[in-house]
């Protein structure tokens, strides 16, 4: 927070991008306006850089480019291209071991092979198994529990909260979902991974200083960056509570049933990716009072899904980095309010 507060001081214009990223196992997906590349740190100390450029959705649907139907399809896209990166990190990652295996292949009889395709495409229905049920239970954690808990402590307290229902279900689902992030920060992998988040944030906040993008200059940037998938997805909460508020005042009936209510609230989702991501573009391109209060939470939560970097992260992430800085200048210039 304190680089922030440092780099928003300064009275000189700073670059305004639309570059942003994907920390990845040993590694970084940046995002530019025309490019994507995946650079990860291989096992023999290189870095391996290439490209994954896709086409977005609203480039292919210009009304999916429009504001608030650009959240939906911006959420929409990165979940479905996450994945896929994060297992190509992955792969790549671990390509020692991969040429190991490609020659205890060649080696193997027609027999084996063939048992060994099987085994794969069992392993392959039990993945997507896992995805599925992945997907129930956080359907289950995030949206059904907390409106069970709320009518637990309802049945104590009476109806006099019934109006305080999307507020105090949300305040649950952030709770939980701070537990979760915390729980697995401490796992030694995932610790690396946000620590490779960290280094993507400084990268991006060097290059929109506009200093050169060496070690030295990254190292010194805040890790806390305004524009980051965790502040939306804190903004989505946020967002989600204000409109689940307003939903169940003028219709108060939906909370009747609980299958009803939790089944509303995932319909809802699009809504608050709408308006949970115009509000990070806001709050990523112009720095007041306003835009501080709404990324005040995000920035704070970052502190556990970001951490300092060592230099060797941070050469992978200048290295993804300036491969996706258009070649004319496409970016604005903003000037920061201190």
């Amino acid at each position: 927070m304190k680089g922030t507060k440092q780099m928003m001081s300064k009275k000189a214009c700073s670059k305004y991008t639309s570059i942003g990223g994907q920390a990845v196992i040993e590694g970084i997906m940046m995002k530019g306006p025309k490019k994507s590349v995946l650079s990860v740190r291989l096992p023999d100390g290189d870095i391996l850089t290439e490209d994954v450029t896709k086409v977005p959705l609203k480039e292919k649907y210009k009304c999916l480019g429009w504001p608030l139907l650009r959240g939906v399809a911006g959420f929409i896209e990165s979940m479905a291209t996450g994945y896929k990166i994060l297992m190509r990190s992955a792969e790549l990652a671990a390509t020692e071991e991969e040429e190991k295996t490609e020659k205890q292949k060649e080696e193997k009889t027609p027999k084996e092979k063939k048992k060994e395709e099987n085994s794969n495409g069992i392993f392959a229905l039990v993945a997507t198994l896992a995805s599925i049920l992945g997907i129930a239970l956080s359907v289950v954690i995030f949206f059904y529990i907390p409106s069970l808990l709320f009518n637990l402590l309802k049945s104590y307290t009476g109806e006099g909260i019934a109006g305080y229902r999307g507020l105090i279900e949300g305040m649950m689902k952030f709770i939980m979902f701070i537990s979760y992030i915390w729980v697995v920060s401490l796992m030694k992998e995932i610790h690396r991974v946000f620590q490779y988040h960290g280094a993507e944030h400084k990268s991006i906040f060097c290059y929109e200083a506009r200093e050169e993008l060496t070690v030295e200059n990254v190292r010194k940037q805040s890790r806390f960056h305004p524009r980051c998938g965790t502040s939306f997805m804190i903004l989505m909460i946020v967002v989600g509570i204000t409109i689940s508020t307003i939903v169940i005042k003028c219709f108060p009936g939906l909370t009747t049933n609980i299958v009803t209510w939790v089944f509303f609230k995932i319909l809802l989702i699009p809504v608050f990716c709408a308006f949970g991501y115009e509000l990070l573009k806001l709050c990523g391109k112009y720095d007041n009072i306003f835009t501080k209060i709404i990324s005040a939470p995000g920035l704070w939560v970052q502190r556990l899904t970001t951490k300092e970097p060592e230099d060797s992260m941070i050469e992978v992430a200048i290295a993804a980095l300036k491969e996706v800085i258009p070649e004319t200048e496409e970016n604005k210039d903003v000037c920061a309010d201190s």
